[in-house]
């Protein structure tokens, strides 16, 4: 991509220029997918420069790929890094980062609530590498949980599925006096609303499989970070556990890229919508939205969020009984576990993304059986308020 101007660009036009150009060799406007397993390096002497790192260019799709580069420099450019790494999925991606960065002896710790597949990793997995793994409810108690062995924080936010916000800017303040590297997952706020990178953030990790896609069609997941990290994170995660995104799925994340701004912007306007009609709905006990000012993160949340973004959930009166019945009486609103999609989807964490998770946990967290998750789409704003409102009349709050 080339400019012809000092100004930088907008995130509209990163969205669809950055990390490509048309192909050189046919001209064709859409990135070519690169299905080429191996790349021929010509002689004996160029194979032995690049496999040493000497030299750039292509060997083998599990450590690059051309169509999956090209998504990682729209990434990148995007999340305003040095370069980004690409994954077959999210937790790939979070795994890949996690266990280049920790070594058996160090502690991680994890700040708020995390999705279920990231807690799993945290209390289950790391421990059996070594890795102690320690929570903390907010910012607040972090400086304390720091020991000499802390290698790693770990923030998700907004989070999976509570929407509580982590200040970024003091995470890292707090952890660069401690020389500890940082971690955001970016998921739900995505590069046009919270650039974790611009707040001391040093790596920031996406599931690309939720609003980087957008359409419910490709799998994937991407780590940002400075040219060192990436290297570190990419030699353990492809070189070592070989957890590549295939070139087709990386055309479909690039061609879902560059809407995103579009998509995101408007499934937050609605959004905000929805989460008044709620906040004043009978059935409804709590909401929780960032974008509300009773939410606890709101004013963190005004700082660091352009836009307070596409996901809220809610706490409905009468337990699990009132989530199943709202659930099962929503005709446009779709029961799905994934989100960022352009299709509105609605689920129980309890017994669908968090269903892995100790009870205790969940209770911990505030994931009740009450508690329903919604990803606000791309419809007409009144057709989903109705689908809502009709679905919120067939829970009995008496």
């Amino acid at each position: 991509m080339t400019t012809h101007s000092s100004h930088p660009l907008g995130i509209r036009t990163l969205a669809v220029h950055a990390g490509q150009a048309p192909d050189p060799s046919t001209g064709a406007v859409a990135t070519p997918i690169s299905t080429a397993s191996a790349y021929s390096y010509g002689d004996f002497d160029t194979g032995e420069q690049r496999f040493s790192g000497e030299s750039p260019g292509y060997l083998y799709s599990r450590f690059a790929n051309p169509t999956v580069a090209a998504l990682e420099g729209k990434m990148a450019a995007l999340e305003g890094g040095e370069s980004a790494v690409a994954f077959a999925s999210g937790m790939a991606a979070i795994c890949s980062t996690v266990l280049a960065l920790v070594s058996a002896g160090d502690e991680l710790i994890h700040v708020g609530t995390l999705y279920g597949g990231t807690e799993g990793v945290m209390r289950n997995l790391l421990p059996r590498f070594g890795v102690r793994s320690i929570h903390v409810a907010g910012v607040e108690q972090l400086e304390a949980a720091i020991t000499p062995k802390t290698r790693l924080i770990f923030a998700e936010t907004p989070d999976n599925p509570m929407l509580g916000i982590v200040d970024l800017a003091q995470t890292a303040r707090i952890a660069r006096a401690h020389q500890i590297v940082t971690v955001a997952d970016n998921t739900f706020a995505t590069p046009c609303l919270t650039r974790p990178l611009s707040l001391g953030i040093d790596v920031v990790v996406h599931s690309a499989t939720k609003f980087i896609g957008g359409h419910g069609d490709a799998t994937g997941g991407v780590v940002v970070a400075g040219k060192a990290l990436i290297e570190k994170i990419r030699g353990v995660g492809l070189k070592q556990f070989g957890g590549c995104l295939s070139p087709f799925e990386a055309s479909l994340l690039i061609r879902g890229l560059k809407t995103l701004p579009l998509r995101v912007e408007a499934a937050s306007l609605s959004a905000e919508r929805i989460a008044r009609l709620l906040n004043e709905h009978p059935a409804v006990t709590t909401v929780f939205y960032p974008g509300l000012p009773s939410h606890p993160g709101h004013a963190v949340a005004k700082r660091q969020m352009s836009r307070f973004g596409a996901l809220m959930a809610f706490e409905l009166k009468g337990g699990k009984a009132a989530a199943r019945a709202f659930l099962d009486s929503l005709t446009l609103v779709t029961q799905a576990v994934s989100l960022g999609d352009t299709d509105s989807l609605a689920c129980h964490p309890a017994s669908t993304t968090h269903s892995a998770v100790a009870e205790d946990i969940r209770r911990q967290y505030g994931v009740t059986e009450g508690l329903v998750r919604l990803s606000v789409g791309i419809e007409d704003v009144e057709d989903l308020e109705r689908d809502i409102t009709q679905a919120l009349s067939n829970v009995n709050i008496v």
